[in-house]
């Protein structure tokens, strides 16, 4: 089985000849020169290739344990948290007044990716973490920052989110967790949550659960929702760890993948809380960790396809099946299976996907930069727009990249041995957590389209109008890259039409969520592709060379798809309810 190979060159590529993140206004970003860049790239690639991704195997493997009411993670996974801890890599883009480095955020979505890449089920503790702190920090009070975020910044403690119960997940209106006020300002948390990834390990010594709850003159709904911090082990007033909380590790999941993180149900019987924002503001605190967290899953959702994509690639380079027409190698009995030219569709596919997720990703990164460290209420509002995108359209098309990948393998890829197997069981959750596609979908067409009178779309149609308006002189770019784009442009806003024009009949909307989901992702892969190739028709060496071939496939057998995304959508909702319910 190949090791995994970080993407140093394409991520150079992407931060500095298509985002050009040093030229860029925003404070920090003055700093990320390509030395400055490589320099940590390098570092964290050299992380997840010689640490982490000899790991997987073996998370996978072994999974977790749990052990007299303790979980125990995998073989090797305690040590390598604590080379990140002692690194500092889990605090690239914290505020160094909690003792983080103060980065950019789009270095920790780089560093990010390749680590999930890597080692998908141990990068998620630290994570969470980071989900905790940036709850934290936007919601908490000083006191809370002060006693939490500098543990949570260097993962000495961890973190998690916990919204499902049995009967409650999608819809949070239904939840049933108690929080009685007490008389010292805490709150009792009683009841039971499910599906917490990390919500118990050995990797910390504390682990801090931020909670959703009703206290009990909550109003009915989401909006009697509110978040409390509960930490496993009771902080003492100096700051060190007093005794342990209510709460308890019902049992672990057995799950598809990921089994090197630990999957919990978590029983709170009566154990102190704090709220953390405003009583029944719950819901808003919290999204603020979810938002992150569905940013962090898109890049799961790239990352195992760029891990799976590389061992299929390496596989088909070395595999001798076949003739190829004519013979690539007369002198063998066989040629290598990259000869056929399903076998070159199938690592296209995977290969053009990555590249332009990797983008996206990155350019979306930027955004969040834009808005965190300038105020940019435009960059936000296209980050609300997007996020349902990344989330949904990356891990869609990432689980779909990791099974064309096991195709590739052919029957050896069914076998565990490869290694291949995992990405695909790895990557299936990435399609269901955080929000499963289906409500992503949901959301990009039901708030997000029509959000602050539907500027942050209109900004997304100005910024490829802009880009194909500035270049379409230049023949090079105009039919393989520039005409593809804009006939993807069209696609997109004509299903947003269709959309404004059917408002008084939802189930149309909803019926064609999903394929608006991916139309739009579609179309900004389109957009990423054709700036890629600006900036690689500005060299000529083969890295240039194999990325506009990579684009130029991209724009002639994948972007079409717009087409009949839009023909479904545009076709309305009878064809999805017509059939009665009792006829399935």
């Amino acid at each position: 089985m190949a090791a995994y190979t970080p993407p140093l060159d394409d991520m150079a590529f992407v931060l500095h000849d298509v985002l050009a993140v040093h030229d860029s206004p925003l404070p920090g970003y003055a700093d990320l020169d390509r030395a400055f860049t490589a320099a940590i790239l390098d570092e964290a690639g050299r992380i997840a290739r010689d640490v982490l991704a000899p790991l997987n195997a073996t998370g996978d493997r072994q999974g977790c344990r749990l052990e007299n009411g303790t979980v125990r993670t995998p073989e090797g996974f305690r040590r390598a948290f604590e080379l990140l801890r002692a690194g500092g890599w889990t605090s690239i883009d914290c505020d160094p007044a909690y003792g983080g480095q103060g980065l950019p955020y789009v270095l920790h979505a780089a560093v990010g990716e390749m680590h999930s890449a890597a080692n998908m089920a141990f990068a998620m503790y630290s994570g969470l973490t980071h989900g905790a702190y940036t709850a934290i920090h936007a919601h908490g009070s000083d006191a809370q920052k002060a006693a939490y975020l500098p543990k949570l910044v260097t993962c000495e403690w961890t973190g998690t989110m916990n919204l499902t119960e049995p009967h409650a997940g999608t819809d949070l209106g239904l939840l049933r967790t108690r929080a009685e006020p007490q008389s010292d300002g805490t709150h009792r948390i009683t009841g039971q949550k499910i599906f917490i990834s990390a919500g118990d390990h050995d990797l910390a010594e504390n682990i801090v659960h931020l909670v959703l709850a009703r206290t009990p003159q909550a109003p009915a709904g989401v909006k009697g929702i509110s978040l409390f911090i509960v930490p496993k082990y009771l902080p003492n007033p100096d700051g060190t760890l007093g005794e342990r909380n209510a709460l308890s590790v019902g049992k672990l999941e057995e799950k598809m993948g990921i089994h090197g993180n630990a999957t919990c149900v978590m029983n709170y019987d009566g154990a102190t809380g704090w709220l953390l924002g405003p009583e029944n503001a719950g819901l808003k605190a919290m999204f603020t960790m979810m938002n992150e967290a569905r940013a962090q899953v898109g890049m799961q959702g790239l990352a195992q396809a760029a891990g799976a994509y590389q061992l299929a690639a390496a596989y088909a380079r070395e595999r001798l099946q076949g003739r190829a027409i004519p013979p690539a190698d007369p002198a063998s009995p066989a040629d290598p299976i990259i000869a056929h030219p399903d076998i070159r569709r199938l690592l296209l596919d995977q290969k053009a996907f990555v590249e332009g997720a990797r983008a996206f990703a990155l350019w979306s990164a930027t955004l969040i930069d834009a808005h965190m460290r300038a105020g940019d209420e435009a960059a936000d509002g296209l980050v609300s727009l997007l996020t349902p995108v990344v989330k949904g359209f990356l891990t869609d098309k990432g689980f779909e990249a990791t099974v064309q990948a096991q195709q590739v393998f052919g029957g050896h890829g069914y076998i565990e041995e490869t290694g291949i197997s995992q990405f695909v069981r790895d990557a299936r959750i990435a399609m269901i957590y955080e929000g499963a596609n289906g409500i992503q979908a949901l959301d990009l067409v039901g708030r997000k389209l029509g959000q602050d009178g539907g500027k942050p779309i209109m900004a997304f149609f100005d910024l490829v109008k802009s880009f194909i308006r500035e270049n379409e002189s230049d023949d090079r770019l105009k039919a393989p890259f520039l005409d593809p784009l804009k006939a993807a442009s069209k696609d997109l806003q004509s299903a947003a039409m269709f959309f404004m024009q059917n408002m008084k009949t939802p189930n149309a909307a909803l019926a064609g969520s999903s394929d608006f989901l991916h139309l739009f992702g579609h179309t900004c892969l389109g957009f990423m592709w054709a700036r890629m190739a600006k900036a690689a028709l500005a060299a000529d060496t083969d890295f240039s060379r194999a990325k506009l071939a990579t684009g130029r496939y991209y724009m002639a057998r994948q972007l079409p798809a717009t087409a009949l995304h839009l023909a479904r959508i545009q076709s309305g909702a009878d064809p999805v309810m017509s059939l009665p319910a009792d006829a399935f």
